[in-house]
């Protein structure tokens, strides 16, 4: 799947992870984390962030090993005529659907924000277990993964790719790698200038809540839009329209 038109396999798959890493589990969490008062607990986040990228590392693992076969026969028959078809409708479909997408963001009995304080310093504190925040890394991928289509997309894409395996298992080490960096910028940021950063990470926490759902419609339009414009390139017909003007 050819989803970026021209552009090279690693290019594509650090825009897609780029994507990926605004989503809730790589970074509105890690954010809520690094607003803790005082002093930041390195090691936890450290350890937050790690938890996620190998969860996604080991269901691309999964994803390369056990389902590449079936990735190439679908790949075979997505590029099919019928198949390019196939996919400039569901294109066009996600990309119309991401205009219905409900974006209201009032909130329908959220627990208060003191519960949710009390849940974020139990997590953190120097007592609590490494396995209790290890499971809500994991519990966030398992909620995320099966709607984080930029990441899908990726590893299609890396099972088409026709890559050496090693080269696809480093590829995918470095998706998940990318998928954490904004978070690891914000947490050096938290731990060398605390006082500048509090605020805005403040803001950015406040402004994810807000517009979680808008930001998934317009990740699906794009991502609807990027699978329509390549289907229509494959059947010409920008060239038809071309020829008609």
């Amino acid at each position: 799947m050819e989803l970026f038109a021209g552009a090279p396999l690693l290019l594509s798959l650090a825009i897609l992870a780029l994507i990926d890493s605004l989503s809730i589990g790589t970074l509105l969490i890690p954010v809520f984390l690094l607003l803790s008062p005082g002093r930041v607990r390195v090691s936890r986040l450290l350890l937050y962030l790690a938890t996620i990228a190998g969860f996604y590392l080991v269901i691309g693992l999964l994803f390369l090993w056990g389902l590449v076969n079936v990735v190439d026969v679908a790949a075979d028959a997505l590029a099919s005529p019928a198949g390019t078809i196939v996919r400039l409708i569901i294109g066009a479909g996600l990309l119309v659907g991401s205009f219905f997408i409900p974006t209201s963001s009032k909130a329908e009995g959220a627990a208060g924000p003191g519960r949710i304080t009390r849940w974020r310093e139990r997590l953190l504190a120097p007592n609590s277990t490494r396995r209790a925040l290890m499971a809500v890394a994991i519990a966030a991928g398992l909620v995320e993964v099966a709607t984080m289509l930029p990441y899908i997309v990726a590893m299609t894409m890396l099972a088409d790719s026709g890559i050496e395996p090693v080269m696809r298992v480093a590829s995918l080490v470095g998706y998940c790698l990318v998928m954490i960096v904004p978070a690891l910028l914000l947490l050096l940021l938290r731990v060398v200038a605390a006082a500048l950063v509090a605020r805005p990470l403040q803001r950015l926490a406040d402004w994810m809540q807000r517009t979680g759902a808008e930001n998934t419609a317009w990740i699906i339009g794009i991502i609807g839009f990027l699978i329509a414009r390549a289907a229509a390139v494959e059947l010409g017909l920008f060239d038809m329209l071309g020829n008609i003007g």
